[in-house]
């Protein structure tokens, strides 16, 4: 007996959650293939009326289930009752999934005690110490939250995600993971997923897991993101300064395409503080982390073969849209 525990995301406005359940499979062998298309109550996720709510879930990624026993996590796109693509499916408005597009994105999060309606380290009624000691430290004043971080990792790992790190963020309960992927869909996949893990860790510890890019508010504290880290062949291996050049120059020419499906209320977090360019505004430099791309100084420390990096896109982004959006743009530029 196997357990599949299909996962999809709803039809809510203007950010989508996470759904699941389970079905039961004997003599499950565990490949993707196996899975069948399976069907769900859309009228109670906002994604069909009660007179026609079947939507059907077809299955795109299969991971081991490390939280479950005899388990896998089936990560699935909904579509309509007749086959087609739901309004509400971000993996379908990837265009060109080019495998030679390889994806780092850098997911912020914070955790939400649900019992004090605050992230922990927040005293109740007001706040802790400025940020600045939270980021990346050590020891009980200053790292809170770490427990259930460390069990998200390690489900993660188990489950063949390839995360490539994890750190505590600028602010207090403020945290963060690196999952790193070769196209847009897989890529998708991977931080859809790892989201989910993150969301059931964190039922064990009364955490909610916050993704809204400023869940603190107009306050001096640091936003959440998800940092877009993006490269191709000719990124990687011409050293041509020139083909970075001209694919930030051809974002510029985009900024809607991009903001459009960076998140909702970005506008909180995009204000030219707190490591943001304005939401308004474009603009590249080396290792700046106030421009909307930063061009890595390892980059050019590599002679001009490497990654740049959207600051841009927010912690409650889809990554298949901001895969997708990124994708197009730097075709249009004529440099991949």
């Amino acid at each position: 007996m196997a357990k599949l525990e299909y996962i999809w995301l709803d039809g809510y406005q203007p950010t989508q959650s996470l759904r699941s359940k389970t079905q039961i499979r004997k003599d499950f062998g565990g490949t993707l293939e196996e899975c069948p298309m399976w069907s769900f109550d859309g009228s109670s996720t906002e994604q069909a009326e009660g007179g026609a709510s079947d939507c059907l879930l077809k299955p795109v990624a299969i991971y081991p289930d490390p939280q479950r026993k005899d388990a896998y996590l089936v990560m699935t796109e909904v579509l309509n009752a007749d086959g087609t693509a739901h309004a509400s499916n971000g993996r379908a408005t990837i265009e060109d999934d080019d495998n030679d597009y390889w994806f780092g994105f850098e997911q912020e999060y914070f955790l939400w005690d649900t019992l004090i309606n605050r992230p922990p380290g927040f005293p109740e009624g007001g706040f802790p110490r400025p940020q600045g000691p939270y980021y990346c430290s050590v020891g009980a004043s200053n790292a809170y939250g770490r427990d259930c971080v460390e069990e998200h990792l390690d489900a993660c790992l188990e489950a063949g995600l390839n995360v490539e790190g994890i750190n505590a963020e600028v602010a207090a309960g403020q945290w963060e993971f690196q999952i790193f992927a070769k196209g847009a869909a897989d890529a998708g996949d991977q931080i859809w997923v790892a989201r989910y893990l993150l969301e059931r860790a964190g039922e064990k510890y009364g955490y909610a897991i916050d993704w809204h890019p400023k869940p603190l508010g107009r306050t001096d504290w640091n936003g959440s993101g998800m940092h877009a880290n993006f490269s191709n062949g000719p990124m990687r291996e011409s050293g041509d300064e020139a083909v970075f050049t001209a694919i930030c120059e051809e974002f510029a020419k985009h900024i809607e395409r991009h903001i459009s499906v960076y998140g909702a209320d970005n506008d909180q977090r995009l204000t030219g503080e707190h490591e943001t360019q304005s939401i308004d505004k474009f603009s590249y430099g080396v290792s700046d982390r106030g421009a909307s791309i930063r061009i890595p100084v390892g980059t050019i420390e590599d002679g001009w073969k490497g990654r740049l990096e959207d600051r841009r896109p927010a912690s409650n982004a889809d990554p298949y849209k901001v895969a997708a959006a990124i994708i197009k743009t730097c075709k249009e530029a004529g440099q991949g």
